[in-house]
């Protein structure tokens, strides 16, 4: 009964008479061309199978064939020849043929062109998405649908790459004149050319997918018009339509298996049926085919992904076939998921949207069996194997309906995410699936989460690289995250059916101000949006790239050997989880600007600055470029001391844990800095931790104490033991009665050699080097780039220990950037700018 609801006719039941409306005028009769196949004309497009260098075709074998196959075979054969689609041929390539049986018992011919395939260029001309697509239509009220006759084989093949289409049969060689199914790029290259034929059209009145046209009209009276438009251009390019598929101006339509009107989008009854008569496999093939099919409709079904989750683990290698009770729950889940979808209404850019996003784990799955809405208290499981969304509107009935269900499983690091990063990223998803809807809104998007700690983590003060690329996606959306307790958000669904549900809120709370956005280094925001827009552009990365986007778990072995230590995450290159830098001089110039020669870098060494930047970033050759860089920074050749011969010290013992030896010392000679003409110089020996502390030569031994009381024990405690150099500061008689007092034991060098304490030697060296790399000319300045001297030594990579003193101690490695956020200090500002002014 699908033509009644397509025709809409009158009945008159009484009467016995059906009256079709009358047919809007598109075309007369004298415009038709009474032989439209005659002299057809050679089209301005035509598709050429380019192949990689060095590629070779060898012909494929003759397969064997029942009697009714070879007359299907001979049939089909003189239908081509008589219609120019084939040619006999001569070529040296020849791919097998086969048949395969359609659903009404005969016969499709295929070509097997995998070896063709394999071998040739591939054309990345993108497909729309079927969502795109379908975004389109939100007002529209009247639809014609056409289906073209010979799909692909209204392309022509490139004259001189026909040989390449050959193919063998028991009646001999044959080629293609005409693109045929089977190849790699015809899609692409179908699409290509009917986007250019409907270029001034597509996305206003058209949308096409492959053979598939649709025309859409807002005013049911310009219908006639856009139809016509099209069925011209059709007819001008020797393209013609099979009638028995087409829909002329209908209300309701079947297009790409979605049933389309203008209340919205549904299934199409046939999918539905053919889902629940869909018999219990029993092999992974019929588990792949059920999948398949279902997924077609994910977007009707919420909780996909979860749902659908113990019938996707069947389909992996490593594991074994078992169909149990969770397998069949699964099953029986699905099939009823698709009997009780909703009609997905259009979206209304006039209206707010509403955004439900929750995660969940293996935990979840037996709720889901008593409903088909999930509970937004399953996100609070940190373990969450899944993430899923609702996108919805009020309709006219002022309640909320869905426009779009969202589903997807973590796979790969993101398993390893904890709650927080769960949570955001399933809003990150949301936000990215339905972009075209939210990004270019300008009501706030409404996102409703039963995780009040996510406001937390987003007002906490250090992001890592991650988080640097999710702040820059959010910050194109215009949006509110409230929280909602779990027992009083309940189902997602829920929300398109309380009427009172967006009249009166419960309480919401903002936990996404705005301004928190503010924390993240404009430096680091800038290098990852420059990487991202360069990784295309380097020609050596492209494999790469294109292995990881495309069917990655396909490619050869060797391939995938190669590549393994590779990921493609947030449209960035990852290479054994750092940043994958392109070939971009400029780029590596600002890297190592900002990792060599900034005030919180200090000018470092060659293995030191590549330690720095090895952290996060990576690229081929980067051990040589930083070398490069070291030995031509004017800065750093400037500044070097002269090389200290080498004097035999005595090797100090290894203490047992942190500042439970420390050793001291102090430099002099310093012009006054805000009072100070000397610098205490501490240093941990089991970590290399250090700390410059400025002070004056004259200090006393109860200053000296001061000092130590400051800025040593109240953060580490007291130490076991101290070096220093017997000076007469050091071993006066207050700090020996201080130690004696405090259980210290002083442990003094011996007498035969005054520098003992050789590591203390090497970091005033260090110090010295760091301030004449950056003080004032008149060196008056010094105190203040003290604190910056120490975070520099701290955070790089000891000689001794090959960690850096900073992660020895606190078990992290500090975040290297300085906060853009105005410090409303006028000091720490006017340090934090000249950071910023020497980096520019």
């Amino acid at each position: 009964m699908t033509w009644l609801t397509a025709e809409s006719p009158l009945i008159d039941w009484q009467q016995g008479l059906v009256t079709f409306p009358e047919q809007a005028q598109i075309a007369s009769e004298e415009e038709a061309n009474p032989n439209p196949l005659a002299d057809l004309p050679a089209q301005e497009y035509d598709i050429a199978i380019n192949l990689v260098p060095d590629a070779k075709l060898s012909p494929g074998p003759i397969y064997g064939m029942t009697d009714a196959e070879s007359k299907a075979l001979k049939q089909h054969i003189e239908e081509e020849l008589a219609t120019s689609k084939i040619r006999p041929s001569t070529s040296s390539a020849g791919a097998p043929v086969m048949f395969v049986k359609k659903a009404n018992r005969s016969f499709r011919l295929v070509v097997d062109y995998r070896k063709l395939n394999d071998v040739t260029h591939k054309n990345v001309y993108p497909l729309p998405r079927q969502n795109d697509l379908m975004a389109k239509l939100q007002h529209a009220k009247l639809f014609t649908k056409l289906d073209l006759q010979w799909g692909y084989n209204n392309i022509q093949i490139k004259e001189g790459n026909e040989w390449k289409t050959a193919f063998r049969t028991k009646y001999g060689l044959f080629e293609y004149l005409v693109m045929p199914f089977g190849l790699t790029n015809a899609p692409a290259a179908f699409q290509h050319f009917m986007n250019n034929l409907f270029r001034d059209l597509v996305d206003i009145t058209v949308v096409i997918y492959l053979d598939n046209i649709l025309i859409f009209s807002e005013n049911p009276e310009d219908h006639p018009t856009h139809v016509r438009e099209v069925l011209s251009r059709l007819l001008n390019n020797q393209l013609f339509c099979k009638l028995s598929k087409c829909h002329f101006h209908v209300t309701t339509v079947d297009y790409l298996g979605i049933v389309i009107s203008p209340k919205g989008f549904s299934m199409d009854q046939k999918k539905i049926e053919a889902v629940t008569s869909w018999p219990t496999p029993k092999t992974v093939k019929q588990v792949q085919a059920f999948l398949g099919f279902v997924n077609y409709l994910r977007q009707f079904i919420p909780n996909f992904s979860l749902v659908a989750r113990p019938l996707h683990n069947l389909t992996k290698k490593e594991t074994p076939w078992s169909w149990g009770n969770l397998e069949e729950q699964a099953f029986q889940e699905l099939k009823h998921l698709v009997t009780q979808s909703p009609v997905i209404i259009h979206s209304n850019p006039d209206l707010p949207y509403y955004l439900v996003s929750w995660t969940q784990s293996h935990d979840q799955y037996k709720w889901l069996h008593a409903g088909p809405s999930p509970n937004l208290g399953g996100s609070r499981y940190a373990s969450g194997v899944a993430m899923g969304a609702i996108l919805s509107q009020q309709g006219e009935d002022n309640c909320l309906h869905p426009i779009a269900y969202m589903s997807k499983s973590f796979s790969g690091a993101k398993t390893n995410y904890n709650t927080h990063n769960k949570e955001l990223l399933a809003i990150i998803k949301a936000l990215e699936e339905w972009r075209i809807f939210l990004e270019a809104t300008d009501k706030p998007i409404q996102i409703f989460t039963d995780h009040q700690n996510l406001e937390y983590w987003m007002q906490a003060w250090t992001f890592n690289r991650r988080h640097v690329w999710w702040q820059i996606f959010l910050s194109d959306f215009n949006f509110k995250i409230h929280y909602c307790p779990g027992k009083q958000s309940g189902k997602p669904d829920a929300l398109s059916r309380q009427s009172d549900y967006v009249d009166e809120p419960v309480e919401p709370e903002v936990m996404l101000p705005a301004e928190v956005f503010a924390n993240t280094s404009e430096e680091e925001l800038e290098i990852v949006l420059e990487i991202r827009s360069k990784l295309k552009e380097d020609p050596s990365l492209e494999p790469i790239i294109q292995f990881l986007t495309e069917d990655a778990d396909n490619a050869p072995p060797l391939i995938q050997k190669a590549y393994r230590d590779y990921n493609w995450e947030e449209d960035l290159l990852w290479y054994r989880r750092k940043l994958v830098v392109p070939d971009s001089e400029a780029l590596k110039e600002q890297l190592f600007r900002e990792f060599h020669d900034l005030p919180l870098t200090g000018h470092l060494g060659q293995q030191r600055t590549l330690e720095l930047l090895g952290r996060n970033y990576w690229w081929p050759g980067m051990k040589s470029s930083a070398k490069e860089w070291v030995k031509c920074c004017p800065t750093c050749q400037a500044n070097l001391c002269p090389h200290t011969p080498v004097i035999a010290l005595k090797p100090l013992e290894v203490p047992p844990f942190p500042f439970h030896t420390i050793s001291y010392d102090f430099i002099t000679g310093f012009p006054k800095s805000q009072g100070f003409d000397a610098i205490l110089v501490v240093i941990d020996s089991f970590s290399k931790f250090g700390h410059f502390i400025p002070t004056s030569k004259k200090v006393t031994a109860k200053g000296l104490a001061d000092l130590f009381v400051t800025h040593i024990w109240k953060l580490h405690g007291l130490p076991v033991k101290t070096v220093s150099d017997q000076g007469s500061t050091f071993t006066g008689k207050f700090l020996r009665a201080l130690y004696q007092r405090l259980g210290i034991k002083p442990a003094f060098p011996s007498a035969y050699h005054s520098k003992l304490d050789g590591q203390t030697e090497r970091v005033n060296q260090f110090i010295k080097f760091y301030l004449r790399s950056y003080i004032a000319a008149d060196h008056l300045d010094w105190a203040t780039w003290l604190p910056l001297a120490e975070y520099a030594y701290n955070n790089a990579k000891h000689a001794a220990t090959w960690k850096t003193p900073f992660k020895l101690v606190y078990g992290r490695n500090p975040v290297m950037n300085p906060s853009t956020v105005p410090a409303n200090v006028p000091e720490a500002d006017l340090v934090a700018n000249t950071c910023h002014a020497l980096e520019a």
